[in-house]
């Protein structure tokens, strides 16, 4: 019973960061329009700042600030941010593919400093001994998986309710005003640069934020945890769940997160030891496949956009 809700709860924790993830990039794609296909760059900004700022000194990179968590977490939604704006301002005035192809070169970019910048990152090997909260009390096993999986529903309930206000303002009502004409927006004197910065820059933080509560989990990043693979992950749990609906993103992270899970495992016991390594890209084959089946039985995600119908009086 105790390992299956070891289990449980190390899937949850991994499931509802990811949504968290996918939230910000719904608030870009699914109310907004923003082509972003730099996810995993932004993610990483989180997870590294977060480490750098928590962690205690080491010899061989920026560290040693000791900071408490939390204060690490506002500083990852407060750097992704800014590197946000510092994209959105450069990139945002392209549009569709033109847009995905900057904002993957940036995140690959990224990537590659991660990589190469050891004196900042650690390079290949990482940052480590990333603190984890509440291990001084509850030590490393379920009790602390547990205790990590409620903050971690506290968080996503926050971010869930901070998004459902915004979107159901006036303010959310011009992002979509912008997404489906904006010419008409602009006739109404809606500043569409301004707004679609802004929704770019929310959306980044929870990005960083994401990030910085998957490093916090881990207690261990890597250049090769942020990928593109990623941003594909992120991707299809937004389109499986429904762009445009915020409890969609959240259930779309569960539902591939989950697929891909038990493909792995499935994959693991089916596939020799020796081929395994090879076979792992079978994963993102079937979730392109799931991908495909969720376009073709439901074009709208499984909560598809909710549409709202004026009534005159």
């Amino acid at each position: 019973m105790e390992g299956w809700l070891s289990y449980g709860s190390f899937f949850l924790v991994f499931a509802l960061t990811y949504a968290i993830v996918v939230l910000g990039l719904n608030l870009q794609w699914g109310y907004t329009g923003l082509f972003n296909v730099g996810v995993a760059g932004f993610v990483a900004v989180g997870a590294y700042t977060s480490a750098i700022l928590t962690t205690p000194d080491a010899s061989d990179r920026l560290g040693g600030f000791g900071w408490p968590v939390a204060t690490g977490w506002l500083a990852a939604m407060g750097v992704s941010g800014l590197a946000g704006l510092a994209v959105g301002a450069l990139a945002l005035r392209l549009r569709s593919d033109y847009l995905a192809i900057a904002t993957f070169g940036i995140a690959v970019t990224i990537q590659l400093v991660a990589t190469n910048a050891k004196a900042l990152t650690g390079g290949t090997f990482g940052v480590q001994f990333i603190p984890k909260p509440m291990q001084g009390w509850l030590g490393t096993g379920l009790a602390w998986n547990l205790a990590y999986l409620a903050l971690v529903l506290v968080l996503l309930g926050a971010v869930y309710w901070a998004l459902e206000t915004l979107v159901r303002s006036p303010w959310g009502r011009v992002l979509r005003a912008i997404r489906e004409d904006e010419d008409a927006a602009a006739s109404l004197g809606k500043r569409a640069f301004v707004f679609r910065l802004q929704s770019f820059v929310i959306g980044s933080m929870l990005m960083g934020l994401g990030g910085a509560v998957y490093a916090h989990f881990v207690g261990y990043i890597a250049p090769e945890d942020f990928l593109p693979i990623l941003t594909f992950q992120m991707w299809a749990m937004l389109i499986v769940g429904g762009a445009g609906n915020n409890r969609g993103a959240i259930l779309g992270a569960l539902l591939v997160w989950g697929f891909w899970a038990a493909g792995g495992a499935a994959l693991r016991g089916f596939i020799p030891q020796g081929e395994q390594a090879r076979a792992a890209a079978l994963q993102v084959v079937l979730i392109g496949l799931l991908i495909a089946l969720m376009l073709v039985w439901r074009p709208r995600g499984v909560l598809g956009e909710e549409v709202r119908v004026s009534r005159g009086g």
